[in-house]
C-alpha cells in the first residue's frame, strides 16, 4: 500500500481523487496540502478519506507518491520548501507545464524519481489520457508500479519530455474546445423531442463513431467529410480553423520551456 500526497488541491487534484475512488483504488494514507481553505474544505467534504491541512506542506511531501499540482510560477519555490521532506526513493510528480524535468532536479539533485504528467479530465470517470514523462534514471520498478495503478484511470502512454506540452493543449485542455458545442447539441435534441438518456446516446455514440470514420477508415480527410452531404456549419468552418491556429497557437507558446 502506498501513501501519495499531493501538494495543492484545484482542479487536478479532484479529478484524480475522484478518479480513484471511481477505479476502487486504495492507499495507505492520502495526504493534501492546500493553502485555501475553501478549496481544502471542499475536498474533505466530498473525500472524507484524505488527510488534509493548509499549513503543513511536509506530511504530503514525504508520501510515497508526490504530486505537485501547482501553476508554474509558484513551482520551484514550493519545491524549494518541501525539498527535505521527500523521501529519496520516493516518487515526484510534476503536472506543471514549462517546468522540465532538469530544472526539477537543480532543486532535488537527490531524487531519481521524478516525472511530469498532463492528466486530463476523463480520468474523473476512469476514460483519462495521461501522458507521462520520467526523469532517464529513474527506477524501473516504481515507474512500472505507478503505469499499473494509473492503468485503471484510463490511457498512460509514456511521452518524450519534449511533447508534454503538446499532449497538455491538444489532450489536457482539449475537453475544453468540446464541452459547449456537445451541451448546446443536447439542449436541441431536447427542444426537438429527444429524451435526455436518448439525446446524450446519440451524441456519445456519434462522437465515437467521428473519431474512428476520420481515423481508422483508411479514407482521405476530403472522402471522410464527403459521407455527409449536408453542412450546416460549412460556413463558419473557417472561423474555427483560424481559432485554433492563433489562440492554441499562442497558448502552446506560452507553456513550452525556454
Amino acid at each position: 500500500m502506498k501513501t501519495i500526497g499531493f501538494i495543492g488541491g484545484g482542479r487536478i487534484t479532484r479529478i484524480l481523487l475522484q478518479g480513484f475512488k471511481t477505479a476502487n483504488i486504495s492507499f495507505e494514507k492520502v495526504h493534501v496540502f492546500e493553502t485555501n481553505e475553501m478549496v481544502l474544505n471542499a475536498l474533505r467534504a466530498d473525500y472524507p478519506q484524505i488527510e488534509s491541512t493548509n499549513t503543513d506542506s511536509s506530511m504530503a511531501a514525504s508520501s510515497d507518491w508526490v504530486f505537485i499540482a501547482l501553476h508554474p510560477p509558484v513551482m520551484m519555490d514550493s519545491l524549494q520548501s518541501i525539498k527535505n521532506a521527500i523521501k529519496k526513493d520516493a516518487l515526484v510528480v510534476s503536472f506543471a507545464p514549462k517546468i522540465t524535468i532538469n530544472k526539477m532536479q537543480s532543486v532535488l539533485p537527490g531524487i531519481p524519481n521524478l516525472a511530469r504528467m498532463n492528466p486530463n479530465a476523463g480520468t474523473y470517470v476512469n476514460k483519462g489520457y495521461n501522458p507521462v514523462t520520467f526523469a532517464t534514471n529513474a527506477d524501473k520498478t516504481i515507474m512500472n508500479g505507478f503505469i499499473e495503478v494509473f492503468g485503471k484511470l484510463g490511457k498512460v502512454p509514456i511521452v518524450s519530455e519534449n511533447q508534454i506540452e503538446a499532449y497538455a493543449v491538444i489532450s489536457a485542455m482539449g475537453h475544453t474546445y468540446f464541452w459547449f458545442q456537445l451541451q448546446q447539441l443536447k439542449e436541441l435534441g431536447l427542444t426537438y423531442g429527444l429524451s435526455k438518456k436518448e439525446a446524450e446516446e446519440t451524441i456519445s455514440s456519434m462522437l465515437l463513431g467521428t473519431a474512428d470514420t476520420l481515423f481508422n477508415s483508411g479514407l482521405t480527410y476530403e472522402e471522410v467529410t464527403n459521407l455527409v452531404p449536408v453542412k450546416p456549419m460549412a460556413e463558419h468552418e473557417n472561423t474555427v480553423r483560424e481559432f485554433y491556429k492563433t489562440s492554441l497557437n499562442g497558448i502552446y507558446q506560452k507553456i513550452k520551456p525556454v
